[in-house]
């Protein structure tokens, strides 16, 4: 500002300086000096003009008039166009916030802002957007009953949901259970606040519904395994089909849940189990509770867990010596089953006990068919039924199994 009025300054110093005159009881300057002092007074625009040539005077008059003049038709422009703001206004083809806030004489800003939007969202034919802030009851429509449950469309979002209904976006997320990074896809209900989440009724003979949160890797068909029910009531109790898509942090109306959810049995291990990881203690587990199923007694589930121990390290392998393969190495090739039979746990668990219960039938022998095998020390035991070229190693796991059989028995 003070460089463009010394630059001025210089340029009328330079020029003859006509006199002062005196009109109608008023001092009239020079055009180029009232020029220099609009500019001290008023600033600059980013593009001003350079002055004008002309040494034409004006009153103080003549200015009031053409000031009065611009101002009542600027203000009749401003009749013409801007509407009385109503409290809602449904959003036309074509509409833009900025439109619509400059239809009414609004700011765009505070149109957002009772909306919960930002300059980011987009809005759509359709949507009721709020003009005014909320009063103490939204002006909306006045249905029979509160509207529960909103079924998203494409092009939804939660912020339009939100305006939509007159809630906040963190008072639909919350009753919904979602967060903001949460997605939201077209048939999905979208529980609206102050209303029960979607969700048949239960039957009057089964308990009240649980619900489950989805976490990452969750499909409907494990959920439902995990809770003892099948893939349609889930998808039914919540109104999906099978293409629908579910996300970390959705809950899942369970039509008819147990108490408690049926947990793996590798996560039903205790951490005590000494020497085992999570996978060993799993099939430890197993084979104990199909010693118990079958009758066994202590001495031969500890002689069934040496000896898997020291076959396959207590893990269903997919591979071993020429076609051994499962927890205890089983050769299909030798009568123990199908590939897929010997690598069923329970299967090959069941084979080495054998007894009536053997799968294999009398194709294979396992402990149970060797009379008197209580007597036999763990190693003779375990060399009867596996006819290992090694077959010393047995024993150095009898104490381990002990201690097994003892944390997970």
């Amino acid at each position: 500002m003070g460089a463009a009025h010394t630059h001025r300054s210089t340029w009328v110093d330079a020029q003859p300086q006509p006199a002062a005159s005196k009109r109608a009881g008023y001092t009239v300057l020079p055009l180029a000096v009232l020029g220099s002092i609009a500019v001290t007074l008023g600033g600059t625009a980013a593009a001003a003009a350079e002055p004008s040539e002309r040494r034409d005077t004006v009153t103080p008059g003549d200015r009031n008039l053409a000031a009065a003049d611009r101002s009542g038709v600027a203000a009749a422009a401003i009749r013409q166009t801007v509407q009385p703001a109503p409290e809602t206004y449904t959003v036309r083809p074509g509409d833009t916030v900025s439109g619509i806030a400059a239809q009414f004489g609004l700011r765009t800003a505070d149109v957002l802002g009772h909306n919960g939007l930002s300059r980011d969202s987009i809005i759509h034919p359709g949507q009721v957007l709020r003009l005014l802030a909320a009063s103490a009851a939204p002006s909306t429509p006045a249905p029979s009953a509160p509207a529960a449950v909103h079924t998203v469309v494409s092009g939804d979002t939660i912020s339009a949901i939100a305006a939509r209904y007159g809630h906040t976006i963190d008072a639909v997320l919350n009753a919904n259970g979602m967060t903001r990074a949460s997605i939201i896809y077209p048939g999905q209900p979208v529980a609206l606040p102050g209303a029960v989440a979607p969700a048949p009724a239960p039957s009057p003979q089964a308990p009240a519904a649980l619900s489950h949160t989805v976490v990452a890797g969750d499909t409907i068909s494990a959920i439902a395994r995990r809770y003892g029910t099948t893939t349609d009531a889930v998808l039914g109790a919540n109104r999906l089909s099978r293409a629908s898509i579910i996300y970390p942090g959705q809950r899942i109306v369970l039509p008819s849940a147990p108490a408690a959810p049926a947990a793996p049995t590798a996560q039903a291990a205790p951490a005590s189990a000494p020497g085992l990881d999570a996978e060993q203690a799993a099939n430890a587990q197993l084979i104990i509770r199909v010693g118990r199923e079958l009758g066994v007694s202590d001495r031969g589930v500890q002689i069934a867990l040496a000896t898997a121990m020291q076959e396959s390290w207590l893990r269903n392998l997919d591979w071993g010596d020429r076609d051994s393969l499962g927890l205890f190495q089983q050769r299909p090739s030798h009568g123990w089953g199908t590939a897929e039979q010997v690598r069923d746990p329970v299967h090959a668990t069941k084979a080495f006990f054998g007894g009536p219960s053997d799968p294999n039938g009398n194709r294979t022998r396992g402990l149970l068919d060797y009379a008197g095998w209580e007597q036999l020390s763990l190693t003779e035991a375990a060399q009867a039924v596996q006819i290992s070229a090694y077959p010393d190693r047995y024993a150095r796991w009898e104490a381990p199994a002990a201690a097994w059989l003892a944390a997970l028995g």
